[in-house]
């Protein structure tokens, strides 16, 4: 293995490389999510190999038999310590061993328009190297997005992100992404660092990526919620929304950073609010 700060991880490959590029899906206990969505997947492995990025699964939705029945390339099991940023920095260790060319990221609870896949590989292959996927832009498709959630990306989290990095981002909470291996090896913006175990690692490479001169735009995707019944999330109301909000603030004011700045504040420029609403 090449890289560096790297969670164990059990690797259990069905299939051998076939694609230039990769997904990778990141799961929990997704059940019935999980595999309804490699359902959707199955005729894009054609495009993309599908790698699953497994924080630890035991309700049985990651048994080989069933990936293998969806096309499915690879199953990655972290072993090690954290949470979304272990197993992103777990996801694209094994891509960057294995050759690909790019990563698209999503998650696996079935929330996502997988239609939009080969959009993010063609992007790719143009030369992009940090793609957002956007619910906001045209062309995009947003369905029973709980307005807490809407308030949050809207008026906080893409405000302070757009401020941080000067590029106009309008869904920067959407998983939903791509990133070049050009981008992932970058050793000045360092992934594989054992400071990325949450959600941050997302915002970071959002940021880094703009800052430091990359081809970085957004493309229109749809993510839809179940229009009855409890928000299903990782993210707990309480505890979760805080911790998420205290990493964000961390991304944005540099302390990921491999030579975090000094004395940096908080963009809060009323015109970023304003444009977050409006967009």
């Amino acid at each position: 293995m090449m890289n560096g700060e790297v969670p164990e991880f059990d690797c259990y490959e069905l299939a051998p490389r076939q694609c230039s590029h990769c997904v990778c899906v990141f799961v929990i206990n997704e059940g019935q999510r999980l595999l309804s969505q490699l359902e959707r997947m199955k005729p894009l492995s054609r495009v993309v190999d599908i790698i699953i990025a497994d924080g630890g699964s035991d309700d049985g939705s990651t048994k080989l038999e069933l990936l293998r029945a969806r096309n499915v390339n690879t199953l990655l099991v972290k072993t090690g310590s954290g949470r979304l940023g272990a197993q992103m920095r777990m996801a694209f260790s094994f891509a960057l061993d294995r050759g690909y060319e790019g990563v698209v990221t999503i998650d696996g609870n079935g929330k996502d328009g997988v239609e939009a896949i080969p959009s993010f590989v063609d992007r790719l292959r143009e030369g992009w190297d940090h793609i957002q996927g956007s619910r906001f832009i045209p062309g995009g498709a947003s369905e029973n997005l709980p307005p807490s959630r809407w308030a949050g990306v809207k008026l906080v989290h893409a405000p302070l992100i757009r401020g941080a990095c000067g590029f106009g981002y309008t869904d920067t909470t959407n998983g939903f992404r791509g990133y070049s291996a050009g981008l992932l090896r970058d050793k000045d913006i360092g992934v594989f660092r054992s400071v990325f175990a949450g959600y941050e690692l997302h915002y970071y490479l959002a940021i880094q990526a703009a800052q430091k001169g990359y081809r970085v735009l957004e493309v229109p995707v749809s993510r839809r919620y179940p229009a009855k019944g409890p928000l299903l999330s990782k993210i707990s109301p309480l505890k979760g929304n805080a911790e998420v909000l205290r990493r964000l603030f961390d991304a944005c004011l540099g302390r990921y950073d491999r030579h975090p700045p000094e004395n940096k504040s908080l963009p809060m420029l009323p015109w970023m609010w304003w444009k977050g609403v409006t967009k």
